[in-house]
């Protein structure tokens, strides 16, 4: 967690705020309620694009503001504005006080405090020029045209955020994060006679762009676009049908974050609107199978030193060995639910109310070998790469789209098809998990999450999973 004296500055030093009256205001305003805080953020962030041998878009933003919140039971009163005064949080603050009119509650206790720093505090933004991104960005573009002379088009992005946020409570404790976020992408589309395909790579995480302007880490990224985009250039149609599916370790763990990590998140279990409610206790996966939301990871895209309501980050285990055993929670909801925070009190930024969201929701390893697995399979598919998908979080089904994926035949790996979609229900297909594997690995650093509107950034692990039966919507006749 930041030493609060650095964001001192960033919200006192250059504003007219007093701490001393900010308190005053925050203690009355939240008097009588349950819960509440002033969410105060000053964010930068930049953006550059680099399209057709050419810069197509630089950007850059800076934001702040303040986002008060009064929690009385269910009721949420929340005020925030862009405006960094005495007169604007006093303003705010009768907004919150109105939805807390005749009510006689008492203020939770305050979170633990935490030392933990999970990521080095340093803007991106001012570390490196901007001819120093660009020229990143024309070099990626010249190596992979220079490597394959197929390449039709090439498409990079370098992206930077820097958030520091400060979190005040009504009895005048304080706590503070510096947020730094930086992810690199590269896409490219080869042709060959009248097809065309496309691959592509994305990676990031926590930290500056030092390591990403390393020439063997830009192109390990592009040999990783061209290798999906030359496996897509082989690829035929996909067979239709029930069969075993096999997931590689690492990305295609988004399945498991869409499909059952937000079924787990504490504000659908407690309106019981998750197909997981009412099940706590109870065997929702195989045996084997243990889930974990952990935001603890260093320099992890999704990780957190502290939640957005001041909560330190933590390891929540949600399903172990086959049995569900928490949910992920923020403040309220815990509250509601007579449990604790988790640790998982998210929100995009101070216009938003904080709500519960996961961090990075992994898959534990197991025992077997991924070759093992493979071989295992007479026929089905192995699925290495997701792109988009749709989850109803009631009943938990789901469909993805498959962006590389193989067919399995006779234990061994087949021809890459296209247009794979995979679809069931998360808690059901946690059940045909049958083999594990030992290889479990993390995503690259580009997941970001929706949820009612909002969007924070987050990250997914497993190892090779099979699931015995899964429905594949396919492309083949």
């Amino acid at each position: 967690m930041t030493d609060i004296m650095t964001t001192d500055e960033i919200f006192f030093g250059r504003t007219e705020l007093d701490k001393t009256r900010l308190e005053t205001i925050i203690t009355d305003a939240l008097h009588n309620a349950d819960d509440g805080e002033l969410f105060m953020e000053y964010n930068q962030s930049e953006a550059f694009v680099f399209d057709d041998g050419r810069l197509k878009n630089a950007s850059f933003d800076s934001m702040q503001g303040f986002g008060l919140r009064a929690v009385i039971g269910e009721t949420i009163g929340y005020s925030h504005a862009s405006e960094f005064s005495e007169d604007a949080v006093e303003r705010a603050a009768k907004t919150v006080k109105a939805v807390k009119s005749g009510y006689d509650g008492s203020i939770l206790l305050n979170p633990s405090r935490s030392n933990q720093s999970l990521y080095v505090p340093d803007n991106p933004l001012n570390m490196v020029s901007s001819e120093t991104k660009i020229k990143l960005l024309s070099d990626i573009d010249t190596y992979a045209r220079d490597k394959d002379d197929r390449v039709k088009q090439v498409s990079t992005s370098l992206t930077g955020e820097w958030q520091a946020v400060q979190i005040l409570r009504s009895n005048g404790m304080r706590v503070a994060d510096i947020r730094p976020l930086v992810r690199l992408n590269v896409s490219v589309v080869l042709g060959n006679g009248d097809r065309m395909e496309s691959g592509s790579f994305g990676m990031g995480g926590r930290e500056t762009y030092q390591k990403f302007l390393n020439r063997e880490t830009w192109s390990n990224a592009v040999d990783e676009a061209l290798r999906q985009a030359n496996v897509n250039m082989e690829s035929l149609a996909t067979p239709a049908g029930e069969m075993p599916v096999v997931l590689g370790s690492g990305w295609p763990a988004i399945l498991l974050h869409e499909a059952i990590g937000h079924g787990l998140e504490g504000d659908f279990n407690r309106k019981k609107t998750s197909a997981f409610s009412d099940l706590m206790g109870k065997r929702v996966a195989a045996p084997g199978v243990t889930v974990v939301d952990d935001g603890t990871l260093i320099n992890r895209r999704g990780s957190i030193s502290i939640d957005d309501e001041g909560t330190p980050s933590e390891r929540t285990v949600l399903i172990e060995d086959g049995i569900l055993t928490g949910f992920m929670q923020d403040r309220m909801n815990a509250n509601l639910m007579k449990t604790a925070s988790t640790g998982n009190g998210r929100r995009q930024s101070h216009a938003h109310a904080p709500m519960p969201r996961m961090t990075n929701t992994i898959m534990d390893n197991g025992k077997h070998d991924p070759d093992e697995i493979i071989k295992s399979v007479d026929k089905g598919l192995y699925a290495v790469n997701f792109g988009g998908g749709q989850v109803d979080i009631t009943s938990g089904k789901f469909v993805f789209s498959c962006t590389e994926a193989y067919q399995i035949e006779n234990g061994k790996l087949g021809s890459p098809v296209k247009g794979a979609t995979l679809i069931g229900s998360g808690p059901e297909a946690l059940k045909t998990v049958s083999m594990i594997g030992n290889d479990m690995s993390l995503d690259s650093g580009v997941g970001t999450c929706g949820k009612e509107g909002q969007g924070v950034p987050v990250g997914v692990g497993q190892p090779t999973i099979l699931l015995n039966e899964l429905t594949v919507g396919g492309t083949e006749f």
